[in-house]
């Protein structure tokens, strides 16, 4: 690589000159040409057309002069780089030098098994801090869902898309994050019922939705391509009764995290405040129901965080993680977690365990943000 990058470096410096010099001789006829040109009245209309051939045949050469000196700078930036590289490409040489492959090995081996060790004793954590976002894709309609499966092995990185709140039965598959960014889809479901809404759940293979115009919640297999479950979520309002701020029939929100699935919803009952109910994956029954007292018509959007449910002002500009409410605990705080609403309207926002990210749908633009926890550390005493 060394010998590779002398020669184009030798190459590049001769070239370099040579068009150098072609520059001044640039700048010189073109000196000469503006001045005839200022006098072409009193010159021959034919010499006056010869140099102004030679002067387009020139001009192409600025952006390659241009170009060499870019490719200069580009390779004492490589020669550099290959320093560097070499000296710590020596240092790795010694340090492997002084053990046997399978002591290094054992050693690699402990490592992982300490720090495995150490992320187990992470207990869930409290939300801190929002950045990004990161655009990941622009597609679709102003609403719409997509989602990865927080249950899914490291090697399982489907993504589904799910475009429009309302009057669509189509979800889209892709086999990874970059072939979502593609659109190389490789698979499409037709689901039996339309959904109503943004906030969707796929969670351990199978997809979790809101049937359109009723409260009742669908459990649909992926691998199966079928219904496994169905069941009504007493008392939630739907079809727009307590939606978010943004309408859309958002009145039920299914999301998941580190604890397991969750229905988040409002009822007469509670006098159109916020409900949280904990949902039984495999036949949707509530297990336990926490009653808030934050009026769901003024959520811009909601999303769980190890047991917690964060709650949004508002789904526009300016909007903010506002109130939070602890199921563990049954009390509730107000916050003030701001984060950036790049593309002013945002219809779903829900965590995902796996990636330790929200995604978005943000105005037609598919978009991930990065969150930070305040962990816990576990000790030998905790039980």
């Amino acid at each position: 690589m060394s010998q590779s990058i002398e020669v184009l470096n030798l190459r590049t410096q001769r070239d370099f000159q040579y068009v150098l010099k072609m520059e001044t001789q640039m700048k010189g006829l073109k000196a000469k040409f503006r001045q005839i040109e200022d006098d072409r009245k009193t010159l021959m209309t034919k010499h006056f057309q010869e140099l102004k051939e030679k002067m387009d045949e020139l001009l192409p050469l600025i952006p390659v002069l241009e170009q060499y000196k870019t490719d200069a700078k580009l390779i004492t930036q490589f020669k550099e780089e290959i320093r560097n590289l070499s000296a710590v490409l020596t240092g790795i040489q010694e340090e492997i030098g002084a053990y046997d492959y399978e002591e290094l090995h054992q050693r690699v081996l402990s490592l992982e098994t300490r720090l495995r060790d150490c992320m187990k004793k992470l207990t869930c954590g409290k939300l801190m801090k929002i950045t990004g976002p990161i655009t990941v894709k622009t597609s679709g309609t102003r609403f719409g869902a997509w989602m990865t499966d927080p249950l899914a092995s490291e090697k399982n990185n489907r993504v589904w898309y799910m475009d429009s709140y309302t009057n669509n039965k189509i979800v889209r598959e892709y086999k990874s994050m970059a072939d979502f960014v593609s659109g190389a889809e490789s698979r499409t479901y037709n689901l039996p019922f339309k959904w109503a809404g943004t906030n969707h759940v796929v969670y351990n293979g199978s997809l979790y939705f809101n049937k359109y115009q009723s409260n009742i919640i669908i459990k649909y297999s992926f691998d199966m391509g079928r219904v496994l479950a169905q069941r009504s979520l007493e008392y939630a309002g739907f079809h727009n009764v307590y939606p978010y701020t943004w309408g859309g029939f958002s009145d039920i929100d299914l999301m998941a995290d580190e604890i397991g699935l969750w229905a988040v919803y409002a009822t007469n009952q509670n006098a159109g405040n916020i409900v949280i109910s904990q949902l039984n994956q495999d036949t949707l029954e509530v297990m336990k129901s926490w009653s808030t007292g934050y009026p769901k018509r003024s959520a811009g959007e909601s999303f769980m965080i190890c047991g917690t449910l964060y709650v949004t002002n508002s789904h526009l500009t300016g909007a903010k993680v506002y109130y939070s409410y602890s199921t563990k605990t049954s009390t509730y705080e107000y916050t003030d977690i701001p984060f950036h609403n790049q593309y002013f309207h945002i219809s779903m926002l829900d965590y995902n365990a796996r990636d330790r990210a929200l995604y978005a749908w943000n105005n037609g633009h598919q978009v991930l943000f990065n969150v930070t926890l305040f962990h816990i550390i576990k000790t030998e005493d905790d039980t």
